[in-house]
């Protein structure tokens, strides 16, 4: 392929890659490797800047292109890089002209290195159906929404993607269930601020609405799953559909950030350490096999010892099997850079201690799964996953199959069967 795309950070980018991939090669680019980079932590953009160097080293006559996040908030500092010959803005990289553009531009000596536009003035989100998935490829996204209204005093994402917009419910539906017929058996909603979904659209319908109305019209549709979603923010058509249609499966994401109601103040959160455990709670009583999910962040300005252990505690309290740990790290013009920073010694050991706490809450996990009989999606040849995203190690079935598979062990990373 002409246009190779090399894809850092979230799932939402993993999808945009494959529209990028898309238009970049109907545009006609040749030799060509786009970067869609991620600019959540300050250790992304350098692993962006160090790829873009190691990949001008193997292929020095390749044309480079930096987009995503981190082009869109960084993009000078990409564009002084010699290694780069192109940044193209978030939104931009969505579009089949930027990329027409940027072919035109290549071997034009004057021409201005930046193309990104004012993602703040972005108000609508166009549906993007990627029919060039592979058939019978066992997981597929769909992007629902995009941006964030909120404003976490860490976060710089809002700056990187804009405002929060979303796609019409009819789109969406349609989208999945061309998908469903193309062999696709399990999909993924995901956007940004997910559960913000619907505000910007007429009658503001919730997240809970389109996934009920994706549940009745695609009844091809044999898994739904949603990404990452702010609990507080959940309603309750989205708790009626997880309690009564079991396509949905019993994983959800939780960005939880902290266990310490001051630290949470001081991130700008909307919920309590105690809204939290009630929210777990309530859908556990819903799904009783529900599996959560959270990312946490270890070292946030002005966190101590005390109050780093309250987050240390809600993995118990809370249930949470999946962890993503994240090491604070100060993003220039957010207002956390600017409070009292923590120690790079304490983050690291915090960080530690939390990843710790996360691998014996998954193997307690794993070793409750041993002698339960569960569907599982194959993935590849070597490995598929249960309704609760647990990975299971297999062998000799056809990826994109699905199959009841009693469960007779761990390795301490997969169950086995």
């Amino acid at each position: 392929m002409s246009v190779e795309v090399v894809t850092f950070g979230c799932r939402l980018n993993a999808f945009e890659s494959e529209v990028v991939a898309r238009e970049a090669d109907k545009a006609g680019l040749e030799d060509t490797i786009v970067i869609n980079s991620c600019a959540v932590t300050n250790e992304a953009v350098a692993q962006a800047r160090q790829t873009i160097r190691k990949l001008k080293r193997e292929r020095p006559d390749a044309r480079i292109v930096v987009t995503g996040c981190a082009a869109q908030t960084q993009a000078a500092m990409f564009a002084e890089m010699s290694e780069v010959d192109r940044v193209i803005g978030n939104d931009d990289k969505m579009r089949g002209e930027a990329w027409r553009a940027t072919r035109d531009a290549f071997g034009v000596a004057s021409e201005e290195k930046i193309a990104v536009s004012d993602i703040m003035a972005v108000r609508e989100m166009a549906p993007h159906l990627l029919d060039g998935f592979q058939r019978g490829l066992p997981r597929v996204f769909v992007q629902v929404q995009n941006g964030c209204d909120h404003r976490c005093t860490f976060c710089i994402i809002p700056f990187g993607r804009g405002n929060s917009r979303s796609v019409p419910m009819g789109a969406v539906v349609d989208q999945v269930r061309a998908l469903s017929e193309r062999g696709h058996p399990e999909i993924v909603l995901t956007g940004v601020d997910l559960t913000s979904y619907g505000a910007d659209l007429p009658g503001a319908p919730k997240l809970g609405s389109l996934v009920k109305q994706i549940l009745r019209h695609v009844r091809e549709l044999k898994r739904l799953r949603i990404s990452s979603i702010d609990s507080i923010e959940a309603d309750g058509d989205l708790l009626d559909a997880i309690a009564d249609d079991m396509r949905l499966m019993p994983h959800l994401h939780l960005s939880l950030q902290s266990g310490d109601d001051l630290i949470l103040k001081r991130m700008k959160r909307r919920h309590s350490r105690q809204d939290a455990i009630a929210f777990c709670e309530q859908v556990r009583r819903l799904r009783p096999d529900i599996v959560f999910g959270a990312d946490i962040i270890a070292g946030f300005p002005t966190e101590t010892d005390e109050m780093f252990a309250r987050s240390l505690d809600l993995v118990e309290e809370c249930g949470l099997t999946f962890l993503h740990v994240f090491p604070y790290s100060p993003r220039p013009g957010t207002p956390a850079a600017r409070m009292p920073q923590v120690a790079s010694q304490a983050i690291r050991e915090r960080a530690r201690r939390l990843r710790a706490a996360g691998e014996v809450a998954l193997q307690k996990r794993l070793a409750s799964e041993v002698g339960a009989t569960r569907e599982v999606l194959i993935e590849s040849a070597t490995q598929g996953r249960t309704e609760h995203f647990i990975p299971v190690a297999i062998a000799g079935e056809m990826p994109g199959t699905m199959h009841r598979l009693a469960i007779t062990g761990h390795d301490g990373a997969r169950l086995t069967v």
